[in-house]
């Protein structure tokens, strides 16, 4: 069981939480994007640039800082552990967000996400200096508004997602709301389970962090 929740918690990392956000308004509406489906090149290159900008510089910023010496461990089990990486997350995804906020061809949709993400982990990065709140749980939140709001922008009961070799597959979006809060159990689960978290910790993010997309929502719409 130990070795199931690090399973889950590294497949639901929270640098993996704005490629995972792409990657479902992609398959909900593609067209906000100019594509007719996920799997043309535009799109790819997108979820490529989210993916190194979001995920594996500040994931490869964080194996020289445990390199150098300078955090003891790349679990960052104690709240000063998180501070350094927490800066340099935020400023991959500042200038993420303005690069979004200024390209006409990313929708005003997913540039409200991205600013919920960056929200969500600059307020995550606030309260670590009074209470060791879980990124992983914020990043839950996060997700979790994001398909809220997605709902409710584009009032879509039903969308196709268009697999090439797969098929045509016809999606309900209270199906993937309800997979997302499993999911987000799951992971607060196994934050428990590894001990590294508090419930209050845990509450706290999935808060925070739906709290974060809904302020982003409020600012660019």
């Amino acid at each position: 069981m130990i070795a199931l929740a690090r399973l889950i918690s590294l497949l639901f990392h929270p640098l993996l939480i704005m490629t995972y956000m792409l990657v479902l308004l992609l398959m909900v509406n593609p067209y906000l994007f100019g594509l007719s489906s996920l799997s043309e090149k535009p799109g790819q290159m997108l979820l490529l640039q989210v993916f190194f900008s979001t995920f594996f510089i500040p994931a490869f910023a964080m194996l020289m800082l445990r390199f150098l010496g300078l955090v003891p461990s790349l679990r960052f089990r104690e709240r000063t552990d998180r501070i350094i990486p927490y800066i340099i997350t935020g400023v991959f995804y500042l200038w993420m967000f303005y690069n979004f906020l200024n390209n006409s061809q990313v929708p005003d949709a997913y540039a409200s996400f991205a600013l919920g993400a960056t929200i969500g982990l600059f307020l995550a990065f606030f309260i670590n200096i009074f209470s060791k709140i879980s990124a992983h749980t914020v990043g839950m939140g996060v997700f979790i508004g994001m398909v809220v709001i997605t709902m409710f922008l584009f009032s879509y009961g039903y969308f196709t997602v268009d697999l090439r070799s797969l098929g045509s597959w016809r999606l309900n979006m209270i199906l993937i709301l309800l997979v997302t809060l499993l999911i987000a159990g799951l992971v607060g689960t196994a934050r428990q389970m590894l001990e590294w978290h508090e419930p209050i910790d845990l509450y706290g993010g999935y808060l925070i962090g739906f709290a974060a997309q809904v302020i982003a929502f409020r600012f660019i719409f």
